[in-house]
């Protein structure tokens, strides 16, 4: 399955704000399209990020979009960008492992992390969309509180979660469609072995 090609058809279909064209040219420009999700969790391999963005999105669509209330320009925006901020993050590099059958050592490539820019996770996806499109309160509050009770500042104690889950049901609906494209439907998507 192409997920590039399906990222791109779901973010044309249903992105025309000013800027969106500029935002996806920018990202074909980063590792985006072929970059991991995580370092060694769910789509740790190649274009595992991508893989991540578009399930999130189907889940939003599958399981929360009511076309009464959403709009599904907020949807594809918030699902196919939330971890924008993962492009140019992850690198390759190589460790040393025993090679069980051989009883030699070989070289075997993993993903590390290389934060240019450590401004949070949420955040820095916020702040990279809206170098091109400005973002909805509401989209940007989603996108900054994705990761739900495992951002760092939830963990931290901050309460500002709860008041964002309460105002904001697009922001609630994405932490959903990441716990579940995470957790079932990415399961056994890592290359690396834990």
């Amino acid at each position: 399955m192409d997920y590039k090609q399906k990222f791109i058809e779901y973010y044309q279909a249903n992105i025309h704000r000013e800027g969106a064209d500029r935002l996806l040219e920018w990202l074909q420009t980063t590792d985006f399209f072929t970059a991991p999700a995580s370092t060694r969790y769910h789509c740790a391999c190649p274009s595992g990020l991508v893989q991540h963005s578009v399930n999130v999105y189907e889940v939003m669509m599958e399981k929360h979009f009511d076309p009464e209330t959403d709009s599904a320009e907020s949807f594809a925006l918030c699902a196919l960008l939330h971890d924008v901020c993962k492009a140019q993050f992850y690198k390759i590099s190589t460790r040393n492992v025993k090679n069980e059958k051989t009883g030699q050592w070989e070289k075997v490539p993993y993903y590390t992390i290389e934060d240019a820019f450590p401004y949070g996770h949420g955040e820095k996806s916020v702040f990279l969309i809206e170098r091109f499109v400005r973002l909805k309160p509401a989209e940007a509050t989603a996108i900054r509180w994705h990761m739900g009770g495992f951002d760092d500042a939830a963990k931290g104690g901050n309460f500002s979660i709860s008041v964002a889950y309460d105002k904001y049901p697009i922001a609630v609906k994405l932490h959903l469609a990441d716990l579940e494209a995470t957790y079932l439907r990415e399961k056994e998507t890592s290359a690396v072995n834990h």
